[in-house]
Parts: structure tokens; sequence; C-alpha cells
């Protein structure tokens, strides 16, 4: 990517269990993507219950970034979180 460009972002919102994974995983492939996950409760490892995180298989087929990050017991805050997602943006931007 020339260092000019600015790489296109795509943004899918929606509800807990409204079908975003399922949108994400047919559309990434096709625009050679990887989604950065920036739901809170996914950055803790076993909290898989109650937050729709993708399977490990679902994770197979396209990256994921800012998932299973933490354990539950460990603090981790919105500053964390950001600096987080910042990290991948950037790292990504680079990649092209």
């Amino acid at each position: 990517m020339n260092p000019t460009q600015t790489a296109q972002r795509f943004f899918l919102l929606g509800p807990t269990a409204s079908g975003k994974t399922a949108i994400s995983l047919a559309l990434a492939p096709k625009l050679d993507a990887e989604i950065l996950s920036l739901d809170s409760m996914l950055v803790y490892r076993g909290m898989d219950l109650g937050t729709a995180k993708p399977s490990a298989a679902e994770q197979q087929v396209v990256r994921h970034h800012l998932i299973d990050l933490v354990g539950p017991d460990q603090e981790y805050s919105v500053a964390h979180f950001r600096n987080a997602a910042l990290q991948v943006e950037s790292e990504l931007q680079q990649q092209g």
C-alpha cells in the first residue's frame, strides 16, 4: 500500500447474536480483510457463553484480533483496550 493511501475500514455494528459474525466471515475473505473485534467481553478468555464469541473454527477462517487477551480475573480497562486496538490497527496498516 502506498504510504499516502488509507486502508478501507468497514464497521459492522449490532446487538449480540444478530448475525454480525456470519456476515463478517462471509465478507472478510472476499475483501482480503481481518476482523478487529471491538466487543469488550471477547477480550476475556473462557467467557464464551453469553458473548457469542466466534468459535475456534470460525477464527481459523479469518484472522481475528482482540479476542482472548486476558483472564477474567485480570484487570483490563478501556485504556488497555484502546491501546491494543490502536496497536493492531497500526500493524495492519503497515502490512498493507
